[in-house]
């Protein structure tokens, strides 16, 4: 009986390309998006002046909590950064353990994006909160904001849907890509041990059969004595 999980698990992904080709061009495409924001808010951090929106209603505490929110922000950068590295690493050099931490993350920020999801339907007044929080020449805000609220709600929880639905067929390519690794390394490991004990068992024959040479085998010769008579 074929379980859920190997019903699911291919090795293509995209219609064409190999798990380890998607997962790959994942990882790279990851690292480029956070190298990219990386490097805007390390220039950000550099020059202040010319990156920092700062206005006159602004307070010098509201601006050092920005410069902490970058921080973070470069840090989690970075270490994203790490992960996907080590998952094209991974995938490339076909080492297992290496693709689990961004099959961790990818899980993660599914889950988070599955709370936003629950949290929209359950408080469905946080889109209009949030809509009048965006700034005055955000294109189409009246009109948005003049929809009706299950409207409002309708649309945005089914573009989260599609947003879910695509971040989980990648978890699903990601985790294809783990397990053909995996199974390839434990064939790879299989056939070495079984050519080593092979090789053995040969090499203990061919001695077996040079100790012996020139000497014949021990004989039992069983003879029939006939029982005296009383």
């Amino acid at each position: 009986m074929i379980s859920p999980w190997d019903r699911w698990h291919s090795t293509r992904c995209c219609l064409c390309c190999h798990v380890r080709t998607g997962t790959v061009i994942l990882g790279v495409w990851y690292m480029l998006i956070n190298a990219v924001v990386l490097l805007i808010l390390v220039t950000a951090l550099g020059d202040p002046d010319q990156y920092h929106l700062t206005s006159a209603e602004l307070a010098n505490d509201l601006d050092d909590m920005d410069d902490a929110n970058m921080c973070i922000a470069s840090a989690i950068s970075l270490l994203m950064i790490l992960i996907s590295g080590m998952a094209t690493y991974g995938a490339y050099k076909q080492h297992a353990a290496w693709i689990i931490p961004f099959f961790c993350y990818q899980v993660f920020d599914c889950a988070l994006n599955t709370l936003v999801a629950v949290s929209i339907v359950v408080y469905p007044s946080t889109i209009q909160d949030y809509l009048q929080q965006l700034p005055e020449n955000f294109p189409y805000k009246e009109d948005i904001m003049a929809m009706s609220n299950v409207c409002l709600v309708f649309i945005v929880l089914l573009f989260i849907g599609c947003i879910l639905t695509f971040k989980a067929y990648l978890i699903a390519c990601v985790w294809n890509c783990y397990r053909y690794v995996r199974a390839r390394s434990t064939t790879e490991v299989l056939i070495y041990v079984t050519t080593n004990d092979t090789t053995e068992n040969q090499d203990g024959l061919h001695a077996s059969e040079t100790h012996t040479h020139g000497q014949p085998f021990p004989m039992i010769v069983f003879g029939w004595f006939p029982r005296e008579r009383v």
